[in-house]
């Protein structure tokens, strides 16, 4: 992995905080990914994206909300989450590349509600959420399908917030890590080990990347 550098950033919510892994080849896009309502960027499938696209061309900024920074134990308001997120905007803009939105879980629907009116160049949604575990008559579907720009969904097979199966049609691409739960973590008796699995989150998302040109 490159060697990362980190930026404070203040918004309308507090202090944000980015850190940069930059691209090892010449940089092509930033992937700004933020992380859900349990976690930092510590979680499996950010340290795996930075780990593995800095060598295609792709800066990494893992995105840290105000609250994290604060060391707050839960996530605010979705509207304040989207207040962070506007108020990080400028600086994930600043490398003067395209800039593709992303996060997992609570970061994942935060980058759909906000990538239109930021112009952001596509959406990558890791364990959107698609409903809250055992009640998928509460759908979040509008807000995957509101993107308005090309959008990839990696999901867990087993994600109790939305298996892949239950997704609606639309206009996303969906790419599958098999038994993974929410956190992409997987049983040992599924034979696949979390490296494997997170070769398989890491080849999807590079691919996907490397399609939108």
């Amino acid at each position: 992995m490159s060697r990362p550098r980190t930026q404070n950033v203040t918004t309308d919510a507090g202090e944000a905080r980015i850190t940069w892994v930059p691209a090892t080849t010449a940089p092509r896009l930033v992937l700004a990914v933020s992380h859900g309502a349990g976690g930092g960027i510590e979680a499996r499938d950010l340290r795996a994206l930075a780990a593995a696209l800095p060598a295609h061309g792709v800066t990494v900024a893992l995105v840290e909300q105000p609250w994290r920074v604060a060391g707050k134990k839960v996530a605010p308001a979705p509207k304040t989450l989207d207040t962070g997120w506007r108020g990080l905007w400028p600086a994930l803009a600043a490398p003067g590349l395209p800039v593709v939105a992303g996060g997992r879980s609570a970061g994942a629907r935060v980058a759909c509600r906000t990538a239109t009116e930021l112009g952001a160049a596509a959406v990558l949604a890791l364990s959107f959420p698609l409903h809250p575990p055992g009640k998928p008559e509460k759908s979040r579907a509008d807000e995957l399908l509101g993107t308005g720009v090309p959008t990839l969904v990696v999901q867990g097979g087993n994600d109790p917030f939305g298996r892949p199966e239950e997704f609606p049609p639309g206009a996303f691409e969906l790419a599958e890590v098999p038994y993974g739960d929410h956190g992409f973590a997987v049983p040992k008796k599924s034979g696949l080990t979390e490296a494997q699995a997170m070769e398989i989150l890491t080849a999807a998302v590079t691919g996907w990347l490397t399609s939108l040109g």
